[in-house]
């Protein structure tokens, strides 16, 4: 067997064992940006098998731009446990402000959440939701390639069945707003984000984070989304609240506590 067939053989073998394991899971986060990769740090850690579903070939949403391309974020005081539950440094700024390096925030929230044992798959996107009536439910996600989307080809998706989904994917709640429109029963429709209001949107987006329906869950920028609230430009603590705090509320709703 020639070398080439060898690689081609082992990279199918080993990714059709992933699929098969997860296309069943405890919880699927879809958007690995700051609250997405927080949420299924926190959900590992508390024994939920947990699948990232990340339409992109890259972690971290947001942040790796920085502020305005400056390679540097602020987080409030308050986020310091976060922080060092995933190891990332940071610098006390004044005012119950730290700093932290856009950088490493980024690639040590993505192995913080790998690390617990979350399984992270990029180039996917989630195109519609799996529910049920009577009543009714969102019981898992339908998903197919980026590019196949990009492309604009007709290809039919696969599914992948669990116990919660959690719409992290940020300014366009695209789980959210697919399940509205294709399920009007469940009464609920993104408002879109309103415009910038730092210091009331770092509180409203943790506050408002949890359950949209059964089976349907929400966090980070995606609250904002939903619920019509201020944007809060390149301060992430709200994010990082918000993974942490939408993980608690599946783990009291599923029953695996700490």
């Amino acid at each position: 067997m020639e070398l080439e067939e060898k690689i081609t053989r082992k990279i199918i073998e080993y990714a059709s064992r992933d699929w098969l394991e997860y296309t069943n899971v405890d919880v699927v986060v879809v958007g690995a940006g700051p609250a997405g990769l927080t949420a299924s740090k926190y959900l590992s850690d508390r024994g939920f098998k947990t699948l990232v579903l990340e339409r992109r070939l890259s972690f971290g949403g947001g942040i790796g731009g920085g502020g305005m391309l400056f390679h540097r974020l602020v987080v409030e005081e308050r986020v310091k446990p976060i922080l060092e539950d995933f190891g990332i440094r940071y610098v006390e700024a004044g005012g119950d402000l730290l700093v932290v390096d856009s950088a490493e925030l980024m690639a040590k929230l993505a192995a913080g959440a790998i690390d617990s044992g979350a399984r992270i798959i990029h180039g996917i996107t989630v195109d519609d939701v799996v529910y049920r009536d009577n009543p009714h439910r969102i019981t898992g996600v339908a998903i197919q390639w980026t590019p196949v989307i990009m492309s604009g080809l007709h290809v039919d998706p696969l599914f992948i069945y669990s116990r919660a989904v959690v719409d992290a994917t940020g300014h366009d709640a695209e789980v959210l707003t697919v399940a509205a429109r294709k399920i009007p029963e469940l009464g609920f429709m993104p408002e879109g984000e309103k415009s910038a209001y730092a210091e009331s949107a770092e509180e409203l987006v943790v506050e408002r984070t949890g359950k949209v329906v059964d089976g349907l869950y929400v966090a980070g920028m995606a609250v904002a989304a939903l619920y019509g609230l201020p944007r809060m430009g390149p301060v992430f603590g709200g994010m990082l609240l918000s993974g942490k705090r939408v993980a608690d509320v599946i783990s009291e709703e599923l029953g695996m506590n700490d």
